[in-house]
């Protein structure tokens, strides 16, 4: 791996010549097969429905399959590729995400394509945190600790009063401000100041008879067992983590989760949607399994909004990016499919009417780095 590490150092060294020199992409012998599988399906009325597998149509029942090929060849080095290719941003775009989602005592979160546990980690150490600040807090004050588990309506709706208006500036124009509104409206007084962070959590606890802290608990849910094992390796190797009964991993799929409706307070999926067959069956889903007042952040590539930007982001991405791929992941197919799938997906407007039409309110929608990344939020209300 420091080899490798090295290898790409270098590279970075001369970003100038790479940006001209023409890649030739071999694509690994599984890919390139189900590829050419793809072309030859059918034909007249025999053809069966297609969808966008980078810039490639495949079969509609294909695009799953291929997805998990390109994630199992990459997982060994996913974290690391994200830190090359991103320059370290990714870490910044997903502590924003956490800081956006407000963790709280008790909290029950779900991480869905969260393999690695990039996320998921992330979110469980701030879940801990808020909790320990809870208990300094009723030792403080000589109350027993009150939390955990009660339900997020109250929460979730005064969230999403409070926030969706907060930020709204932030976020842009778009269809959040008109569901501000009527996020506003749908809290009444459910929460007077919003109930965020841990002083909401402990008095939604109180309201409901106090009572001892209940632990919150992340799920890292994903379709891919290779990208799970990454993560479970990962938290047992971590000393904060390994011991962590709140923390579990669970194979499953986005557009047809293995949990029972109304189990979560929150959801979370981070550079993943994209790569989901039927996104508004997977925003269903999020819908679903989340509690009243849950809240959805959705963290993805999206489409450039910075002035001169663009030219140099595909530069980069499309010269480079698979470049780095093939020295350091050993696959540089995958990674052209990885910046293939990012230019496809819809555009920040586009996929928050998406969300609407899911069902969620409030929904939101901040840009971060130039637009290269989005983070939406929706609520369940």
């Amino acid at each position: 791996m420091a080899r490798r590490l090295a290898r790409a150092s270098g590279l970075f060294g001369s970003l100038r010549a790479l940006a001209t020199d023409r890649i030739r992409l071999g694509a690994s012998d599984e890919i390139a097969t189900a590829l050419s599988s793809s072309r030859a399906f059918g034909s007249g009325h025999e053809e069966r429905e297609t969808i966008d597998f980078g810039f490639k149509q495949v079969p509609r029942d294909a695009k799953q399959g291929l997805v998990g090929q390109v994630f199992s060849s990459v997982a060994n080095s996913y974290d690391v590729m994200n830190d090359l290719m991103s320059g370290g941003l990714h870490r910044l775009w997903k502590d924003r995400l956490v800081e956006a989602l407000r963790p709280f005592p008790g909290q029950e979160h779900l991480d869905v394509a969260g393999g690695t546990g990039d996320v998921g980690f992330r979110v469980l150490r701030a879940i801990r945190a808020a909790e320990v600040e809870e208990r300094m807090a009723a030792a403080a004050s000589g109350r027993t600790s009150a939390g955990g588990r009660k339900g997020s309506a109250g929460q979730g709706a005064g969230q999403a009063a409070g926030l969706a208006v907060g930020e709204q500036a932030a976020a842009g124009p778009g269809p959040g401000s008109a569901a501000a509104a009527a996020a506003a409206a749908a809290a009444g007084g459910a929460s007077a100041a919003g109930a965020r962070g841990s002083a909401g959590a402990a008095a939604a606890a109180a309201g409901n008879g106090g009572g001892g802290l209940t632990p919150g608990r992340v799920v890292v849910c994903d379709i891919n067992p290779d990208m799970l094992r990454a993560g479970q390796q990962k938290a047992k190797s971590s000393s904060d983590l390994a011991g962590d009964s709140g923390l579990s991993f669970v194979e499953g799929n986005a557009e047809a989760l293995p949990f029972a409706s109304g189990s979560f307070d929150s959801y979370t999926i981070a550079f993943g949607i994209r790569n989901v067959t039927d996104r508004p069956a997977a925003l269903r889903e999020a819908l679903r399994v989340l509690k009243p007042g849950g809240r959805l952040l959705v963290l993805e590539f999206s489409h450039v909004t910075q002035p001169g930007l663009k030219e140099l982001y595909d530069a980069y991405s499309f010269a480079v990016i698979p470049r780095i791929g093939g020295l350091v992941a050993g696959d540089a197919a995958s990674y052209q499919y990885l910046v293939e799938s990012i230019r496809k997906f819809p555009d920040q407007e586009t996929f928050a009417r998406m969300i609407e039409d899911a069902g969620f309110r409030a929904v939101t929608y901040e840009n971060m780095t130039g637009g290269i990344v989005a983070l939406h939020s929706g609520f369940k209300l």
